[in-house]
């Protein structure tokens, strides 16, 4: 396979994978930049992307419109604002390698989480301490890898929302975190013109896509695709933890 097929698919893969996580397919969206990831610097990736998340979150957002969760969104916005804050100034610190880590570490956590844990047996309250922590981790992790589904989850899935509120609230909440990332992103130079190109390319497949994700989300078992996405991010977190180990130990 060429690089530049190799590539395309990729980005094809990747904007599919975003346009179903606006829809509200689970976790799905967090596949976007690890596979992006396998083609090109995690950083460029997550730069080539987020043009495709902010159109596609203006179609999620409005199927969502009538179903979320005000109290959590109240709660998730402002932390993960201060989370974009921390990932912005830490920019020049932080490589290519290190961002790999963060990826593979958070995702293979989460999954360990999912599959081991005994947290969630009985629905939390939405509380504000925990609300503000792991939503300024998902702010920073969505800000350097467009990865911050996982920390958010970690909050909002033991509050054990009903399933279209619990789609419409995340997909809200990330569509407010991706428009504050522009600013910086901007700012770092990541949404030239190069990039602004090769995402509008990308932008039908993920508008298409969000409205898939909405049926699928609205018609078919929740359960399914937490198994199937989760063994998913798990293996490609994996690979990224494994390249960014290796990298950083000059292996």
């Amino acid at each position: 396979m060429t690089p530049e097929l190799a590539f395309l698919l990729a980005a094809g893969l990747a904007a599919f994978c975003v346009g179903m996580g606006k829809g509200g397919v689970p976790m799905i969206g967090t596949l976007a930049v690890p596979i992006m990831s396998l083609v090109m610097p995690p950083i460029a990736a997550a730069g080539l992307l987020l043009p495709v998340y902010v159109v596609s979150d203006m179609f999620g957002v409005w199927a969502y419109r009538r179903e979320f969760s005000t109290r959590v969104l109240a709660i998730i916005i402002p932390a993960a604002a201060f989370g974009i804050g921390i990932g912005w100034a830490t920019a020049s610190f932080v490589t290519d390698a290190m961002v790999e880590v963060i990826i593979g570490v958070i995702g293979i956590a989460f999954c360990l989480v999912r599959w081991f844990g005994t947290a969630g047996a009985v629905a939390r309250p939405a509380d504000v301490p925990r609300g503000l922590f792991w939503g300024a981790v998902s702010g920073f992790t969505s800000f350097v890898t467009h990865g911050g589904a996982p920390p958010y989850q970690m909050y909002a899935l033991p509050l054990k929302l009903p399933k279209m509120v619990y789609a419409g609230t995340t997909t809200i909440a990330f569509a407010a975190i991706n428009a504050i990332k522009l600013v910086p992103y901007w700012a770092l130079g990541q949404l030239n013109p190069a990039n602004l190109k090769a995402t509008a390319l990308l932008m039908p497949v993920a508008i298409l896509a969000t409205f898939v994700g909405v049926q699928v989300t609205r018609r078919l078992p929740e359960a399914l695709f937490y198994r199937l996405i989760v063994i998913a991010l798990f293996l490609l977190s994996l690979k990224l933890l494994q390249g960014g180990l290796f990298t950083l130990l000059g292996l």
